[in-house]
């Protein structure tokens, strides 16, 4: 079955239309997201499974009773109609055609009007046939209310002009924020898709490799099974890793004007070494890496942990370690702190995870997380770094200004 997920939470905007991408946050498509179609806009399509009974659902939120236009770009290269029933708060109110556009290559736009209620309205498309949706490009949002308010995973808005100067956004974490490996897509950190919500001005490097707590991030291949007096493990030799020696380095490592953004806490509560960090050691390093950005004149940032997805009937619920301890060592240190523990299981609850029947292999679920409930499908990673980039905008962290 295949889901389009766009969880806006937005209000209906009067002037302008408010775009959202079918292939970026925060639509999330359980087929697949192709470029191999010319024509498209943006970065490329959701090409959704042929199924009958696939949802796309949008949340809007107005402040008064009327109607909202939602222009939906798609093409059809089948020789058959793809109809879909057009669902408002669950209830079928007219059906669009989907007919075809001649060609995969050729796209089309149709329109569909729909009423909205004062507070939250859930516009949903419903494929009525085997053959399942269109290939879906975007999606154009206006009506009758007050100007946008996106959703924390919205995608980042061009308002903001980019400064001048070239900087790197340097990045140290796991496998949430790691790029993908051995020629997998899965899983993917939002690390590997956070590039693509900055200008040309910022170069993101992902240093992130999964597995890793702070301590053997820092410290690989030098830490031990052994743990000291003060249960912690043995360092020896305490030489520094190749990758945080590589961003130390005084020629081509961190350089005044950039940013380091710092995020552990999912394997550190491991209690065997090598991964075992304890509460005063992990803020301990986390000190420690923010002391050698201010040195280069760069600027760190402190990330908790994504949550899990953990359901406690139809609410997706906080579930990690080191929360506390990342914002201490952020009020410690002077340094911003994005909690996106929090940020991560409030998205699942806007995009309706819970509650969750184990199914990993289809569903928004299944479009999200890879074959368990910690690691991220590309489309999932997408919108954790759409949720990132939403917080650096809203704590005015000054790396927002470079945004698109």
């Amino acid at each position: 079955m295949t889901t389009v997920l766009i969880g806006l939470g937005a209000t209906v905007a009067s002037a302008a239309p408010s775009r959202y991408e079918a292939e970026t946050a925060p639509v999330v498509c359980t087929g697949t997201i192709d470029a191999n179609h010319a024509g498209y806009s943006g970065t490329g399509f959701c090409n959704g499974d042929n199924a009958v009974g696939a949802a796309v659902r949008l949340t809007v939120t107005t402040s008064a009773a009327g109607t909202a236009t939602l222009d939906v770009r798609f093409a059809n290269g089948s020789t058959t109609a793809r109809p879909a029933a057009v669902l408002v708060n669950g209830t079928s109110t007219q059906t669009v055609p989907f007919a075809p556009t001649g060609a995969w290559t050729t796209w089309v736009t149709t329109t569909v009007t729909v009423p909205v209620t004062p507070g939250t309205t859930t516009i949903g498309f419903s494929p009525t046939t085997a053959g399942g949706l269109p290939n879906l490009d975007y999606f154009d949002l206006t009506g009758g209310g007050p100007s946008p308010s996106p959703s924390p995973c919205a995608p980042p808005s061009s308002s903001s002009p980019p400064p001048q100067g070239q900087v790197t956004v340097w990045l140290a974490g796991d496998s949430t924020v790691a790029d993908p490996s051995g020629g997998t897509v899965c899983p993917a950190g939002w690390g590997s898709q956070f590039a693509q919500y900055f200008t040309s001005d910022v170069t993101v490097r992902n240093s992130a490799v999964g597995g890793r707590s702070i301590q053997t991030w820092l410290y690989d291949p030098n830490v031990t099974s052994t743990k000291n007096p003060a249960g912690e493990c043995v360092v020896s030799p305490e030489t520094y890793s190749s990758r945080w020696q590589a961003m130390l380095d005084p020629t081509t490592g961190m350089k005044r004007g950039d940013y380091l953004l710092i995020q552990f806490g999912i394997n550190d509560g491991t209690s065997a070494c090598p991964r075992h960090v304890g509460s005063a050691r992990y803020q301990q390093l986390l000190g420690m890496m923010a002391t050698a950005a201010k040195a280069r004149g760069a600027h760190p940032v402190f990330l908790t942990p994504p949550a899990a997805l953990t359901c406690s009937g139809s609410t997706a619920v906080g579930n990690r370690g080191f929360v506390t301890e990342t914002n201490s060592a952020g009020s410690a240190n002077a340094v911003p702190v994005i909690d996106l523990h929090r940020l991560s299981y409030t998205l699942y609850n806007s995009l309706r995870f819970c509650p969750f029947n184990g199914d990993y292999g289809s569903g928004p679920v299944g479009a999200f997380f890879c074959d368990d409930h910690t690691h991220f499908e590309p489309s999932g990673a997408r919108q954790i770094a759409g949720v990132v980039t939403r917080a650096l905008r809203d704590q005015q962290i000054p790396l927002a200004t470079y945004l698109r």
